[in-house]
């Protein structure tokens, strides 16, 4: 108990000790004062981005200056490039994209309006990324309308096999899209030009698979041809007998227009225009048909 007493008459005691009682304030004049923190010296990237925008700058100061910003938000950089990250793009694609939209915030940002570059920043590398694959991961460049409604399409497919059980309709989709039922299949044609499937990929899970390559045709330059030669038989059938017998001389008969000339007792040059009146004839009725 008497250890007790004298505790607690210490502080009284060296009050009475110095001739005066010890007062709050009196202690807060002693005390030390509180240092700044090693943040709290850092300068904001407001101050940094004011400084930048001096015309007077040197170049050298100007380039540290970006430094120092780029340095406090690549964090922030990293957490954008970070959100996009499962969506078939290499992680240093995204964080090139975001790094690109840091500088330009850098550079458009305007410290006289007042507000926080941040949120400026944020934005900024956002709209780059979204841009990155806009412009770069499309294996088909499509238009810029039908890219942005792929990202709807995808979120209403989701949502409404979800609501009715199945896959929704083209006239279901069309109407929650408000757009007509022929640009909602150019919209579904358009996100198939997303991505590609390669000639090489196995068609199955075997490792002697064949590959997708192996199965599709080769041009046959025969086939390409069979819908025009079929089509302008009827055609030849119906010239004259001596333009269709001159025509055939020259293209089955492989004579040349001198040795048809021979044969029919007239000139090469009258046999070359025979040959462009029927040619020209046969052209315009294959068009026109």
């Amino acid at each position: 108990m008497a250890a007790e007493v004298r505790v607690a008459t210490i502080p009284q005691q060296a009050g009475a000790a110095s001739g005066r009682k010890a007062t709050p304030s009196s202690r807060a004049k002693h005390a030390r004062p509180a240092e700044r923190t090693h943040d709290e010296d850092r300068p904001t990237a407001e101050e940094l981005l004011a400084e930048l925008a001096s015309e007077d700058l040197p170049q050298q100061r100007r380039e540290r200056l970006r430094e120092m910003v780029v340095e406090m938000h690549l964090p922030m950089a990293r957490d954008v490039a970070r959100r996009y990250l499962h969506r078939g793009e290499p992680l240093e694609d995204l964080l090139q994209a975001a790094y690109v939209g840091l500088m330009k915030a850098i550079n458009g940002y305007d410290p006289n309006l007042g507000h926080g570059f941040r949120g400026y920043a944020m934005v900024t590398m956002t709209g780059e990324v979204k841009r990155h694959f806009r412009d770069r991961t499309w294996a088909v460049r499509v238009p810029r309308l039908y890219q942005e409604r792929r990202s709807e399409l995808n979120r209403l497919v989701a949502d409404m096999t979800q609501e009715l059980g199945r896959f929704p309709t083209v006239a279901e989709l069309a109407k929650k899209m408000r757009i007509s039922e022929e640009d909602m299949l150019l919209t579904m044609d358009a996100s198939a030009a997303y991505s590609t499937l390669s000639l090489d990929a196995p068609l199955g899970a075997d490792e002697d698979a064949a590959a997708l390559g192996d199965v599709l045709p080769e041009e046959d330059d025969a086939l390409a041809t069979l819908v025009d030669r079929e089509a302008v038989k009827p055609l030849i059938d119906e010239l004259p007998e001596r333009e269709k017998n001159i025509l055939l001389l020259r293209f089955y008969g492989n004579l040349t227009q001198a040795e048809i000339a021979a044969e029919f007792h007239i000139s090469q040059m009258h046999v070359s225009r025979i040959l462009r009146k029927v040619l020209d004839q046969l052209r315009s009725e294959l068009v026109a048909g």
